[in-house]
């Protein structure tokens, strides 16, 4: 039987209930599909910040480093500066384990989430790839004058030639093994970020290598448009930071929000990161009412990445199958307790288990 270790950061907000029930989801596939999950479960989050001063501690970083993988539920809190504790837990992790791949599967599972009109689940099926370690979030800016009428702010831009083409290889790599329209699409804004026209020439580079992938280009303006006109256009598209952190949200709300949206923060064979992208939500913490899909179908993507793609597929369709039927009724805060859905999915896992 295969083990796996891996961290739990449940975090703040909604992030302790909905990391709840993704855990209840993993164990119950751990029990189907024959295999073990051993949890290192960390406290660090806004509230424990706030009680201790405590963010994300140097001992505590280099135990998650050892697990196989780091499951984040949610962070962040009104009462602390923005930014604080997402830098000093997501941040920390995606610069510090190198997780250059931020991986972002739109999917539509049911037709009634999608709102767009005449779309079917035939036309929402794309992966974005967005690269996740350099562009404007090196955290390179600073101010000068500050508070002052003439004050200036500056934040410098960073593209690597090899942080561009392992996410670009990435990407053709995913089309080839999707092997559905194995189409690769660049989305950038190069054309007036001509720092990014270092991702032009390395895309063509590397496009010759793939001949069996086709390739498009769309500028992130534009590509925002089609994927909203025309989201069946779209394979798999790769991007710089920037415009990643914009086209994937785009697509969240497509395959039918944020109650399902989830994402991987990657460096393949390496300790890797998973969260639902929902945020922490303080106002429905404690309430039993937010939707748990989203961190569930992280969870599936964790075990996707750890190997366990069995088990990721029963979890993904047992979720489909309860949207589609009708047993999960929305997907919003609310329309269902948070425990209900753990349960319907469990439930699921294990009822199709048993009808094999």
């Amino acid at each position: 039987m295969a083990n796996y270790d891996i961290t739990v950061i449940a975090g703040d907000g909604i992030g302790t209930e909905v990391t709840r029930e993704s855990n209840r989801v993993l164990d119950a596939a751990a029990s189907v599909y024959g295999f073990e999950l051993r949890r290192n479960e960390l406290p660090f989050g806004s509230e424990h910040y706030m009680q201790t001063k405590e963010i994300f501690p140097d001992d505590a970083f280099e135990a998650a480093k050892d697990t196989d993988a780091i499951y984040l539920g949610a962070i962040g809190d009104p009462r602390l500066p923005v930014g604080l504790i997402e830098y000093g837990i997501i941040a920390k992790c995606r610069f510090e384990l190198d997780l250059y791949i931020n991986k972002r599967p739109i999917k539509l599972y049911d037709e009634r989430l999608c709102p767009l009109k005449d779309k079917t689940c035939e036309d929402v099926d794309m992966v974005i790839i967005r690269e996740n370690t350099e562009d404007a979030y090196t955290g390179m800016h600073g101010f000068a004058h500050k508070g002052q009428p003439l004050e200036v702010a500056t934040q410098t831009m960073v593209y690597t030639r090899e942080g561009t083409e392992r996410a670009i290889r990435y990407a053709f790599e995913l089309a080839r093994e999707r092997n559905k329209n194995k189409h690769v699409t660049l989305i950038d804004k190069a054309n007036a970020v001509r720092a990014q026209d270092l991702w032009t020439r390395v895309f063509a580079e590397v496009a010759q290598e793939y001949p069996d992938i086709e390739t498009g280009h769309a500028y992130i303006d534009a590509a925002c448009m089609w994927m909203v006109k025309n989201p069946e256009w779209f394979d798999v598209a790769v991007t710089p930071n920037l415009c990643g952190d914009i086209i994937t949200d785009l697509g969240a709300m497509v395959q039918g929000g944020m109650g399902i949206a989830a994402s991987g923060n990657i460096h393949p064979g390496k300790t890797s990161l998973f969260e639902p992208i929902h945020g922490s939500a303080p106002k429905h913490a404690g309430k039993n009412i937010a939707s748990p899909v989203a961190a569930i179908m992280a969870g599936a993507m964790m075990l996707e990445y750890l190997g366990e793609k069995e088990a990721a597929t029963g979890i993904e369709g047992a979720v489909q199958q309860l949207l589609r039927s009708g047993e999960i009724k929305g997907l919003g805060t609310g329309v269902h307790a948070t425990s209900e859905v753990g349960d319907m999915v469990v439930n699921q896992l294990q009822g199709a288990s048993a009808s094999l």
